[in-house]
């Protein structure tokens, strides 16, 4: 099998599975000057930092701007005074430990606290302090809940990343899944495929498990994270054809970023290549306003138009996209902005009224989130 060009041998797995090497401080990395290390370790202690030699080789050192960069090495802004670190409230929606229960059809499952590394603009960055007690490894009483709730048929496996706990681990949540009849859709969602897309190309177990447990009665979707087309390389979109061919659905999803994918052209090029190779784009998110992320905020405004501009340059199939804001109250669209107003509706709701409702505010270049702007009378 092939993509524009390349060819992929989807059957084979190595016998010597390639290992990636983390690096956890800053004071590891010889690309960054000495003179700034020690202001970067003051960041990374507020907000913790991962990566990995794989994926930092996607950077190109020579452009201070590169956008692997910026969405992967702390920056010095990320200690202004901005935001809250549940930026969208979710602690409203927590009906026990490590269980999110916000839309009536859908539960999250904070399974994990660790991520393959750590985007500097996460908006659960709180998730991965010293005193978090959001997430938890034993999810007997989330699995209790969904079993008494017979309106739940999807469950997100969210966290931190699942694919970072063992193949083994993984399979026992899935299993127990599996046995709740009402439960017709279980969600992974993940950067792994672009942190390390090895974690898929060279475990049989996890390739088993997923051939095993995506079937017609109960589907796997991985929700996929994907910044910007370099993350795309060959050994990435090798894994998600894999997952297709186990019976995987594969989706994704991510934010406009500042510094890293707010360029129309990006986003198309995104947008297309995720088309190609199975993994259309499901949500562009408007990046929520996380303490420590003044840095990578965009307008509201600006990123719609990024946003329409990306799907004028791309077929319709990869126009699949909605451009969403995950507010505390739901999952608001936009739908449109003019030269005054702009219109918005609730593709998710919390409270059932307020599904698929209408609402009209009064354009605002300025605000970057739900809060900021006012309604039209």
């Amino acid at each position: 099998m092939s993509v524009d060009g390349a060819s992929f041998n989807l059957d084979v797995v190595p016998s010597r599975p390639r290992r990636v090497k983390y690096v956890r401080t800053v004071s590891q990395m010889s690309e960054i000057p000495e003179d700034q290390k020690a202001l970067l370790e003051q960041v990374a202690q507020r907000y913790v930092f991962r990566a990995n030699d794989y994926y930092l080789k996607l950077i190109d050192w020579s452009d201070p701007d590169d956008p692997i960069k910026q969405l992967i090495i702390p920056r010095v802004e990320e200690l202004e005074d901005f935001g809250k670190l549940d930026a969208s409230d979710e602690g409203t929606h927590t009906v026990s430990r490590g269980v999110q229960h916000k839309y009536a059809d859908t539960v999250l499952l904070l399974c994990n606290e660790v991520c393959g590394a750590y985007c500097r603009y996460c908006f659960r960055k709180r998730l991965f302090m010293d005193d978090n007690d959001e997430t938890t490894h034993d999810v007997s009483e989330g699995l209790a809940y969904i079993r008494r709730h017979h309106e739940v048929t999807d469950v997100l496996l969210t966290g931190g990343d699942p694919l970072v706990m063992s193949s083994r681990r993984l399979r026992e949540i899935i299993f127990e899944l599996s046995k709740i009849p009402h439960v017709r859709i279980i969600r992974i969602g993940t950067k792994m495929p672009a942190f390390n897309p090895y974690r898929v190309l060279d475990d049989p177990d996890l390739q088993e498990l997923f051939r095993q447990y995506s079937t017609n009665d109960c589907r796997i979707y991985l929700m996929a994270h994907f910044d910007h087309p370099r993350e795309l390389t060959e050994p990435a979109i090798e894994g998600i054809m894999l997952l297709t061919r186990l019976g995987v659905q594969t989706v994704n999803q991510c934010p406009v970023i500042r510094g890293v994918n707010d360029d129309a052209a990006v986003l198309a090029e995104m947008f297309e290549t995720l088309s190609t190779i199975g993994c259309p784009q499901y949500y562009l998110f408007q990046c929520r306003p996380t303490s420590g992320n003044a840095a990578y905020e965009i307008p509201i405004v600006r990123s719609f138009q990024l946003f329409d501009e990306a799907r004028r340059r791309v077929s319709g199939l990869s126009r699949r996209a909605r451009f969403v804001l995950s507010h505390a109250t739901g999952k608001v669209e936009v739908l449109g902005i003019d030269s005054r107003r702009m219109y918005c509706r609730y593709h998710r709701a919390k409270n059932a009224a307020d599904e698929g409702r209408l609402m009209l505010f009064k354009r605002d270049d300025e605000a970057y989130w739900l809060d900021q702007l006012v309604s039209c009378s």
